[in-house]
């Protein structure tokens, strides 16, 4: 009798394997794998072109999906989940994100994390509702996470995931590309997670030249940073490649750094600093550019736990950096209290000298 009961518990446990190794396999062969440079669709492109001397504003926002919002914590940063609460909850989180796009009306949305179709946030078009209640922009989307299914945490697994990169401009797009950043996690992991990248728009100008504003969304959780030195090399040298052109270099977003000159001991926690926290290197910075944020105001909390004030660790991981012919006239970080993301936005005024 307990042979047979061994034999069975083996023959389950083979079982098991087995289909695992079919499901390993299955995403594997079938991993999201883009050509380095991908040309993209900007969809209600606008007529309005961008001068010169003249003022325009420029919003970063990691969205978080609309699934964490201050209530939720995260898997892979200590917690235990990877979806929204519910269905209910991500869309009144969503609402409230594109009242804030709304009312603050800027020229040009950089938003990372924004799901098209995925079981984290129950499926809800993100991009679509931004088309809807953004009518006077043009979008772009650059896909970014393209899995059939995340199998973590084992309980509650992530699913299918489908999202990517949004811009959205309220000035005439030239075109828009998708480039691929240097560096990927070893395998098996690779297949289940991000395929960064980062988006080029080329905004064309009256002098001839043109802006290229960047839209990018660097690694988090690659342990000691290895993939995001990769990442890195990257954009140094593609900013080298556009200043050598003669180009405006506008890059922003969720760098998933610590933005030089702003320091998170200002804001009260009783978190410790996050392993998966990097700075930036010294020697990264090309000669002529500037680091743009607004260290008053933190751009990410961690999530280990949901959101309490002097709990969770705050920083500056969100902002931008701009070449010495894009003048900053001012920069304010938006202090939401992460009631609809794990991140708040920031928001710079630049003019093209």
């Amino acid at each position: 009798m307990v042979k047979k009961a061994l034999w069975g518990l083996a023959l389950f446990c083979s079982l098991v394997l087995l289909c695992f190794g079919a499901f390993l396999l299955y995403v594997t062969l079938t991993d999201y794998e883009p050509e380095p440079a991908l040309p993209l669709t900007v969809i209600n492109n606008a007529s309005q072109k961008l001068t010169t001397g003249v003022p325009f504003t420029v919003t970063t926002f990691n969205i978080g999906y609309a699934g964490l919002d201050k209530d939720q914590d995260f898997f892979m940063d200590g917690g235990t989940r990877s979806r929204a609460a519910s269905k209910e909850q991500t869309a009144k989180n969503l609402s409230k994100i594109l009242s804030f796009l709304k009312r603050e009306a800027s020229s040009f949305y950089l938003l990372q994390e924004v799901d098209v179709d995925s079981s984290r946030s129950y499926h809800i078009n993100q991009q679509a509702a931004m088309r809807q209640h953004l009518p006077d922009y043009g979008l772009v989307f650059a896909q970014n996470y393209l899995v059939s299914w995340v199998p973590v945490p084992v309980f509650d697994p992530m699913g299918s995931v489908n999202g990517g990169l949004v811009t959205l401009s309220k000035y005439q797009l030239k075109q828009s590309t998708r480039f691929s950043l240097y560096g990927k996690e070893d395998w098996p992991q690779q297949p289940f997670d991000l395929d960064r990248c980062i988006m080029e728009n080329r905004i064309p100008l009256e002098n001839g030249k043109e802006l290229i504003l960047v839209n990018l969304h660097l690694s988090a959780f690659d342990k000691g940073g290895k993939v995001r030195k990769q990442q890195l090399a990257f954009l140094k040298e593609f900013m080298q490649r556009h200043v050598q052109a003669g180009n405006y270099l506008i890059l922003g977003g969720d760098w998933n750094h610590l933005i030089p000159g702003t320091a998170p001991k200002r804001f009260k926690a009783k978190e410790s600093w996050p392993e998966w926290m990097q700075t930036i290197p010294s020697d990264f910075l090309p000669k002529g550019f500037t680091w743009v944020a607004d260290g008053s105001v933190p751009t990410s909390r961690t999530l280990a736990l949901p959101f309490k004030q002097g709990i969770n660790f705050q920083s500056n991981i969100d902002g931008f950096l701009i070449s010495s012919n894009v003048e900053v006239k001012r920069v304010y970080g938006h202090s939401l209290q992460f009631e609809y993301s794990d991140h708040n936005p920031v928001t710079a005024e630049f003019v093209l000298k």
